[in-house]
């Protein structure tokens, strides 16, 4: 809404007021005798008049026409002066008003009227000396068009009367009770409104009136208006025009506590301005040199500077700015706020670039254990770095899951370069204020966390760390992943515009280093601007190097021991490991070290005992029982389950999937909370299995007399992804073929229709889960090769591996000797479903062979 309530009532009374000569009688007289305000009595004589069948159509562009309400309306079209004319002519004098649903349509058509409008009667007409004609016409009934019966010379249509259904006594008592209150008290706050507006709500006795009457002369859209008169049921018409006056209050309210608040304000600084002017002159009379002072001291800050000649012209307007103002005036605070900051960033400020090349690589390999890949991309990127002469630094992101290093890296590589490390927390940030800064517009306006990290950093050019760039998020305040396109694009961060400073900086030589949990909530043109360097998860040969060579001693020093004073054996370290953390990084396990040294910490303090050894049967004593199992290889003796790799965010393990088969028709049962790929993978492996049944001795009508449950356990997780296919192709050809899976044997693999075995990611974790379970034979895709010579030979001693291309050579490595009783598949025999619970027997002979 715009404008206050009563404002277009105010412009009525003033039309009348204007032309009344020209009416020939007088506004007091006109108003009372011609336009009383309806009673109940009158609304009920309207609702029984007839309605014409046919009428014309008078358009109205910016407003609505509510029945019983009066309005002065300027006619200007030439078709709507020809209807007017006419209409007024006649005895009845009525026409149907509607609206039109665009404003900037000047010749609308039917389509371009909105079909709900009011029948009025022509009250008044008068030629104005513009051409045009004036009328003053009055609502009475509201009406919906049937259909429109002739476009020339103007709109005539058909009409029906709509009649609105009334709530109840009660509540239209309590409605008018309400909407006069309220707009009682508008007209309490409006100056422009008389108080004989007060009198004239409350002769109002009829609800629909008054609701009308306040919804004509409020300052809304015509959209709203609209909406307004097309609610048939007056409870909710009252009540939505209710809402509109409460909103319109609440702005009058606020208005008047602003002026109050402005004027309290303005006699203040006055006050303080007179003060200080009288401080001032005694000032001067007394030879002291008052705030010229800080400006003198300013001047000599700025002399010392090297600053673009941009920043010193920016330097020397503000200066001269701030020596003409007042320090009692709000200015003040703000232009020397603003010039600090110009003179407290580093702007040609740069650190030394030569550092020893060996050094850094000595630093990333102390610091930190394993890493190999990641560490060797860090030094390409500065060994281009070190041969440049630009000296632009490149815009690295460390992408993986929590807690294996990312910040920590950056950190070593800020120290193995000497320079500055910052580092800036952008987890949760929504304001783009966050990156570019507040306008000085604002009050406590302040540069973006970029400039305040230079500032803090006293250098151009140092190591910036922002953390956490994939939890960025946005809201009506901005995008800040928006602004950081500028800050982290080689070709443009040497212009970098904060809105605070309003002058260029140079971020060409900082060196960015970003880090990220996900690359998928990351916007795509940030994340190609980044070079993504992947950081996987530790394995546990890895993670127990690290708590041997840097946890271990760094935890022992926070808490006040010594190597003397606290031992912890390999032995308990790994079961720490396997049994009491469960992730990819390692600070779970920092936490479980550190419970360890505290309780080392009570018993010396408390037992006086000096040395400690923690092993792997003492453990539980200072961690308690064990968090986490490890799925462990058992030998299956029945068909139908196979033992698959699966990779999870705290590394690789081992998974088991079963199937049973019972009478039925050849349904296939999926349950473990699976996927729609890994379902997808499972009606894949069925239906290989069933186009390929001849080949494998599996008799046809066993797809259509058994049915298949196929089942992966730990049924609370969710589980999804491609490679368990050949697992489920193995488990489902042993349950038809009643042959075992081969033992010790686990495999990973996507398969296809074509029956083609591919790739699949998170080889190093799959294959380290396998040997700690025991596992010695592995199947993989050929395709994964690559990926298993990437891993350390030592992780491999012990394992078998086969590399496969087709779906055959699965069966053919996984698939044992045939049980000694197989369930009878072949059509015509009656089994009874028991004779599965005969295969304990068969188990026991093929122990006994064993």
């Amino acid at each position: 809404m715009s404008g206050c309530l009563y404002g277009k009532m105010a412009d009525i009374l003033t039309f009348f007021h204007t032309y009344m000569p020209l009416f020939h009688f007088e506004a007091e007289e006109f108003l009372d005798d011609d336009f009383p305000m309806m009673t109940s009595l009158e609304e009920d004589y309207w609702e029984d008049d007839e309605i014409p069948e046919e009428v014309g159509v008078l358009t109205l562009k910016n407003t609505v026409l509510f029945p019983g309400v009066v309005i002065p309306i300027t006619v200007g079209r030439d078709k709507s002066i020809q209807l007017v004319r006419e209409a007024y002519n006649t005895k009845d004098r009525l026409l149907a008003v509607v609206s039109q649903k665009n404003i900037e349509i000047e010749d609308p058509r039917q389509e371009d009227l909105f079909t709900t409008g009011t029948l009025a009667k022509i009250l008044r007409m008068i030629k104005m000396p513009d051409g045009s004609v004036t009328i003053v016409i009055q609502g009475r009934k509201k009406i919906r068009i049937r259909q429109f019966t002739a476009v020339e010379p103007f709109f005539k249509a058909t009409i029906y009367g709509v009649e609105e259904i009334a709530p109840s006594v009660e509540e239209i008592k309590a409605l008018m009770n309400s909407l006069k209150e309220e707009a009682n008290r508008i007209i309490d706050l409006s100056p422009n409104l008389p108080t004989e507006a007060k009198i004239a709500l409350e002769n109002i006795s009829s609800l629909s009136f008054l609701t009308h009457f306040i919804a004509s002369n409020l300052s809304l859209e015509v959209d709203e208006k609209q909406e307004v008169l097309e609610l048939d049921y007056l409870l909710d018409k009252a009540e939505r025009v209710l809402g509109y006056l409460t909103n319109e209050l609440q702005v009058l309210e606020l208005t008047e506590e602003i002026q109050s608040k402005v004027k309290l304000d303005l006699d203040k600084q006055q006050r303080e301005y007179i003060l200080r002017q009288q401080i001032r002159t005694i000032q001067d009379e007394l030879g002291d040199q008052g705030f010229e002072s800080d400006i003198d001291e300013l001047k000599a800050r700025a002399d010392e500077k090297e600053w673009p000649d941009e920043v010193q012209k920016v330097f020397d307007k503000e200066i001269n700015r701030l020596s003409r103002l007042s320090p009692a005036m709000p200015d003040y605070a703000v232009v020397i706020n603003y010039i600090e900051w110009l003179l407290d960033l580093p702007w040609q400020k740069y650190n030394d670039e030569n550092f020893e090349f060996s050094e850094v690589q000595k630093i990333l390999d102390d610091d930190h254990f394993g890493l190999e890949k990641v560490k060797a991309r860090i030094l390409e990127h500065l060994a281009v770095l070190k041969l440049k002469e630009d000296k632009k630094a490149p815009i690295i992101c460390f992408y993986g899951p929590p807690g294996v290093g990312k910040t920590s890296l950056g950190k070593s590589i800020a120290r193995a370069m000497k320079k500055e490390f910052i580092r800036i927390s952008l987890g949760g940030a929504k304001d783009e204020a966050e990156i570019r800064g507040h306008r000085r517009t604002y009050i406590g306006a302040l540069p973006g966390r970029i400039v305040q990290g230079l500032k803090k950093a006293s250098t151009s050019n140092p190591v910036i760390m922002l953390d956490e760039i994939d939890k960025v998020g946005n809201d009506f305040r901005g995008d800040p992943s928006s602004a950081l396109l500028e800050v982290l694009d080689p070709e443009q961060n040497n212009t970098f515009r904060d809105n605070y400073l309003e002058v260029e900086y140079d971020l060409s030589k900082v060196m960015f280093i970003c880090t990220a949990n996900s690359l998928n909530t990351i916007h795509p043109a940030l994340r190609d601007r980044m070079e993504i360097i992947e950081i996987n998860g530790y394995s546990q040969e890895e993670k127990q190097e690290i708590a041997k060579r840097h946890l271990i001693p760094r935890l022992r020093k926070e808490h006040g021991l010594k190597a003397v004073n606290l031992n912890i054996s390999a032995k308990a370290l790994r079961q720490v490991i396997e049994n009491y953390t469960r992730e990819s990084g390692v600070r779970s396990l920092a936490q479980q070290v550190s419970t360890i040294c505290r309780v080392a910490a009570k018993m010396i303090v408390m037992d006086g005992k000096e040395k400690i050894r923690v092993s792997e049967k003492n453990l539980n004593d200072f961690l308690g029982v064990k968090k986490f199992e490890n799925e462990a290889y058992q030998k299956q003796l029945n068909p139908g389950v196979a033992v698959g790799l699966a990779w999870t965010a705290v590394g690789g393990e081992i998974l088991f999937i079963e199937s049973t088969m019972f009478p039925g028709s050849g349904r296939l049962n999926l349950t473990g909370q699976l996927g729609d790929v890994m379902k997808e993978s499972a009606t894949l492996a069925f239906t290989f299995l069933k186009a390929h049944a001849e080949k494998w001795g599996i008799p046809r009508e066993a797809f259509k007399n058994w049915d298949v449950h196929l089942h992966v356990p730990a049924g609370a997780i969710p589980k999804d992804g491609p490679s368990a296919g050949i697992t489920m192709l193995t488990c489902l050809a042993s349950l038809f073929t009643q042959r075992l899976v081969k033992p010790s044997m686990a495999m990973t693999g996507e398969i296809t229709l074509r029956g083609k075995v591919l790739p699949v990611g998170g080889i190093k974790e799959k294959v380290l889960a396998a040997k700690r379970a025991g596992i010695d034979t592995l199947i993989l895709c050929k395709d994964n090769q690559k990926d298993v010579s990437e891993i350390k030979e030592d992780y491999l001693k012990g394992l078998h591996i086969h590399f496969v291309e087709r779906m055959e050579e699965v069966l053919g490595l996984t698939l044992d000797k045939r049980v000694d009783k197989p369930i009878n598949l072949a059509p015509g025999k009656k089994e009874d479903p028991s004779a599965m619970l005969t295969q304990l027997e068969q188990i026991k002979n093929i122990v006994g062979r064993a």
